[in-house]
């Protein structure tokens, strides 16, 4: 592979119900493709880091540890039923970094937890230092906004995950997927990423590995809704 391609937006089977790719399965892909690093991203836990980290040094893979957390706008306290579980991507770039993320995630999973462990605006900015952050899928809180008609507000809470993560570290993040509302999304933020200056990052948010995994994979999402 000539320009290798970092896979950033990664779910493993941690992702319960959602992610079915195994961490040595990930490990060997990212090694067969020449990938000089690749992430694990799973949704609001860190269950697998450490299967991952020694998978992928072991096969001479730089490993990225992040996180796919859930953010409620309205506080990680609140339970009424009101809020939204918006995703954000966190990627650890530094030591300080990756315990910041483990003190987030943390207390996601402690005090935010309430059907889904979340975090806040103002978690974010107390322990933001050290971690890269992308939009996310749309599931996001911008690409909700963006979706909902609201580009205004996408630009605000963009200048405010810039202020709180630095203007080096927030990411616009666009993906291809034959989605219809995605290629609104990202042509929006293509465009704010020029009025903006805030950079773009391509990724899949892959969640197996492999074509054929897909039936199977539906198999998880429809155990995911009856358990809903």
């Amino acid at each position: 592979m000539n320009n290798p391609f970092v896979h950033l937006h990664v779910h493993s089977e941690y992702s319960l119900l959602d992610g079915a790719i195994r961490c040595s399965k990930l490990a060997d892909r990212a090694k067969e493709w020449g990938a000089p690093a690749v992430a694990l991203t799973d949704h609001g836990v860190m269950y697998g880091v450490v299967e991952f980290y020694e998978h992928c040094m072991s096969k001479g893979v730089k490993p990225i540890i992040g996180c796919e957390v859930y953010v409620d706008p309205r506080g990680h306290t609140l339970r009424d039923r009101q809020g939204k579980n918006y995703h954000l991507l966190l990627l650890a770039e530094s030591q300080e970094g990756y315990q910041n993320l483990i003190k987030l995630v943390s207390i996601a999973n402690t005090d935010g937890f309430y059907y889904k462990p979340r975090v806040d605006h103002d978690l974010l900015a107390r322990y933001g230092k050290g971690l890269i952050a992308s939009s996310a899928c749309l599931s996001g809180e911008i690409p909700s906004l963006i979706i909902e008609g609201n580009l205004e507000e996408a630009k605000s809470r963009a200048s405010m995950y810039r202020d709180i993560f630095g203007k080096d570290n927030f990411f616009f993040e666009i993906m291809y997927n034959k989605v219809p509302e995605q290629a609104l999304v990202n042509k929006a933020l293509m465009e704010m990423s020029k009025k903006m200056s805030i950079p773009l990052i391509a990724t899949n948010d892959a969640h197996y590995l492999e074509k054929s995994d897909a039936s199977w994979h539906d198999v998880l999402l429809c155990v995911q809704i009856d358990q809903n």
